[in-house]
């Protein structure tokens, strides 16, 4: 899974007919390791409810299609969840 922070909204009119009614989000990957490159921004279907700068827990791969109600449906990233806080020990 990745944490990230949405970042911006998608639209697009012209699209395979089973991403109708799916809102799509711009999000970017946080990284809390010193040193660590930083990761380019993905799409992700919203299954959550989520919004521009909220922080956010996105799935990938198949466990993304499963996530939503019609697993034939083309996606590879689904926000399934909306973070209250992080906590992370820098030891």
């Amino acid at each position: 899974m990745i944490v990230g922070k949405v970042v911006g909204s998608l639209w697009a009119t012209r699209k395979d007919n089973k991403l109708n009614g799916l809102t799509f989000l711009v999000v970017k990957p946080i990284t809390h390791e010193d040193g660590a490159a930083p990761r380019d921004s993905i799409v992700a279907a919203d299954n959550a409810g989520a919004g521009i700068g909220d922080t956010v827990l996105v799935t990938t791969g198949s466990a993304a299609r499963t996530s939503i109600s019609n697993s034939d449906v083309p996606v590879d990233a689904v926000i399934v969840g909306i973070v209250d806080s992080i906590e992370v020990s820098h030891d």
